[in-house]
C-alpha cells in the first residue's frame, strides 16, 4: 500500500529527542520512517505534532484534532510512557486514552501504527517496579490494536530492544541507533518495500561491567536524570512546557544523508 499523508503524534520519542540536538534539530524514528516512505513515493507529505513531556490524555486532547484535520492516510500513535512511572497511574486508563486515539483515526480509514514498550527493567534496573504496569499496558494495547485493526509494532519480545547501545545516557530516550531500529520496525510492520526483520538482529556482545561498576552507573544515572525528573513532577513542571510541534503542517520529505 502507498501512503502519501503521514502524521505522527506523541511525546518526546516521536519528536525525536537525542537523535540530533537543540541546535541542529531532532530527527527521530518518525522522520526516518517518513524518509523511508518518501524513498518509494516522492510525493509523500509528513507532519509531526509530537511534543516532549506530554501525557496520553493531553496528546489526545491537543494533537488528535489537528491530526484529523490534516486528513492523513497513515498515523503513528506512540503515547503512555510518560504516564506509566507516575505514582497512582493506571495502565487501563492510559491504554484507554491510546485506544481512543487509535479509534478516532481508524474510523476515517487511515492506517494506524501503535507501539508496545520494551522491558524497562532491563534498560534501567531502578525502574523494575514499573514493569508490571508496562506488561499490563502492552497487553491492553495489543488487544486494542486487534479490535480496531491497527498495525502494532511490538518490540518487547526482542532482546535487542533493551540493548544499552540503542538508548541514550538518560535511558529514557532512544539513541540514534535506537531511532533507526524503531523506524525499521515500523517499516517492516507496514510491509514497506525493502523492509525486513533485520531490525531485530542483536548487536555484537560486549563485556558486561562488574557489579561495582554497574552500581556506580546506577547512582550516577539517578543523580543526573532520575532526580531532575522527580523534581519536575513535584513542581508540576514538564520538559514540554512552552513547546509546540516541530512540524505542524504536512510538508514534503527531504531525505537526510
Amino acid at each position: 500500500m502507498t501512503y502519501l499523508r503521514y502524521v505522527a503524534i506523541g511525546d518526546s520519542q516521536t519528536e525525536g529527542l537525542n537523535d540530533g540536538d537543540e541546535s541542529s534539530g531532532y530527527r527521530g524514528w518518525a522522520d526516518r520512517l517518513a524518509e523511508h516512505l518518501a524513498a518509494g513515493s516522492p510525493d509523500v507529505l509528513y507532519a509531526n505534532l509530537a511534543v516532549r513531556g506530554r501525557l496520553a490524555a493531553r496528546i489526545r486532547a491537543e494533537q488528535v484534532g489537528p491530526a484529523l484535520a490534516l486528513k492523513p492516510d497513515l498515523v503513528s500513535v506512540m503515547a503512555g510512557m510518560n504516564d506509566i512511572p507516575r505514582p497512582g497511574s493506571d495502565p487501563a486508563v492510559v491504554a484507554g486514552e491510546v485506544e481512543e486515539m487509535v479509534r478516532a483515526f481508524t474510523a476515517t480509514g487511515a492506517t494506524v501504527l501503535t507501539f508496545t514498550f520494551p522491558n524497562i527493567a532491563e534498560i534501567a534496573p531502578i525502574a523494575r517496579r514499573f514493569l508490571p504496569k508496562v506488561l499490563d499496558f502492552n497487553d491492553r494495547l495489543r488487544e486494542a490494536s486487534r479490535r480496531h485493526g491497527a498495525v502494532l509494532v511490538d518490540t518487547f519480545p526482542y532482546p535487542v530492544s533493551t540493548d544499552a547501545r540503542l538508548w541514550s545516557r538518560d535511558r529514557l530516550h532512544a539513541a540514534p541507533l535506537g531511532h533507526e531500529r524503531i523506524a525499521a520496525a515500523a517499516a517492516h510492520a507496514l510491509g514497506l518495500p525493502g523492509s525486513d526483520l533485520t531490525w531485530t538482529g542483536e548487536l555484537r556482545p560486549i563485556r558486561r561491567p562488574n557489579t561495582l561498576l554497574r552500581t556506580g552507573a546506577e547512582v550516577r544515572w539517578a543523580a543526573a536524570f532520575l532526580g531532575p525528573w522527580v523534581i519536575r513532577r513535584i513542581r508540576g513542571r514538564s520538559s514540554g512546557d512552552g513547546r509546540t510541534a516541530k512540524r505542524p503542517a504536512l510538508l514534503p520529505v527531504i531525505p537526510r544523508a
